[in-house]
């Protein structure tokens, strides 16, 4: 009994401890609100406005230029996915609405792409779904000691003259190292990813990336994808929703606007009905 009485008044000093005011325990880093020079600092970085749009057939050559240096299980793979798209029965890496996630966003999209600079961040906005966003935070902080891993990961960054150094890591081990949308591996955990993104010319921005993947990879994989800017309006970034073509729109019992489902295939594709 003394063994359980003990126990419950350490539980009891170390929960006084955790929610006395001002206690140790209870202290944590918090964002301080940016200043004015913080905002006159932004005038100073490099110019990234404008919609940026990859260079989609440089994203196909770098495929033999900068081989994936893939590990025997992982090559074998490939070489079936291949195979497998060869064979007009391509798989569909990217299926149910999940992200494209690191590294394949910046290494496959088709889609465009924004930078947001604020305080302490740099905000990445992409188009084709609300899933689209990187946040790199460039305030000094390190990782989380112990971080949750999401699609994106978590990205610290710091500026080297004009080039924007990104470390990413806690990334799923779920998320693909994607050749294409029909060929990638998932990276099967303790991805590493850093990026050097600058500018090579006033409308041409480089992302260069090394990629480690020690589950999937053999060696560190170093390869660069390329960005056009877009200054026309046309290219803005409109709205995207990877479930809206899930539904049609209809009208409710009670004569409001409603989404009604769609009916699917097994694969996810909605069956086209004979209207004759």
């Amino acid at each position: 009994m003394r063994c359980i009485h003990s126990l419950a008044l350490a539980a009891l000093v170390f929960g006084a401890l955790i929610s006395a005011p001002g206690s140790h325990a209870e202290q944590s880093e918090t964002d301080s609100a940016p200043q004015p020079k913080d905002w006159a600092d932004l005038a100073k970085l490099p110019d990234w406005s404008g919609v940026w749009t990859p260079n989609i057939s440089d994203q196909d050559a770098r495929a033999v230029s900068d081989p994936i240096p893939w590990n025997a299980a992982a090559a074998a793979e490939v070489a079936r996915l291949v195979a497998q798209e060869k064979a007009g029965k391509p798989k569909g890496l990217f299926v149910n609405c999940l992200p494209e996630a690191m590294p394949s966003w910046m290494l496959i999209t088709h889609n465009a792409l924004e930078f947001l600079f604020s305080p302490g961040r740099v905000t990445i906005l992409g188009e084709a779904d609300g899933n689209r966003l990187r946040r790199i935070y460039t305030d000094g902080r390190a990782h989380p000691a112990d971080p949750d891993p999401t699609f994106h990961g978590h990205s610290i960054g710091h500026w080297e003259g004009d080039t924007l150094v990104v470390d990413t890591v806690a990334v799923l081990p779920e998320t693909y190292i994607a050749v294409s949308e029909a060929v990638g591996i998932p990276n099967n955990g303790d991805l590493h990813v850093i990026e050097r993104i600058h500018l090579v010319d006033a409308q041409t921005l480089h992302d260069d990336l090394e990629i480690t993947a020690p589950h999937v990879l053999t060696k560190p994989w170093k390869t660069t994808r390329i960005l056009f800017r877009q200054r026309a309006r046309k290219y803005n970034i409109v709205e995207g929703v990877c479930l809206q073509g899930s539904f049609a729109e209809g009208v409710g019992k009670r004569g409001q606007a409603i989404f009604v489902p769609v009916p699917q295939t097994p694969w996810g594709n909605p069956v086209i009905r004979d209207s004759r």
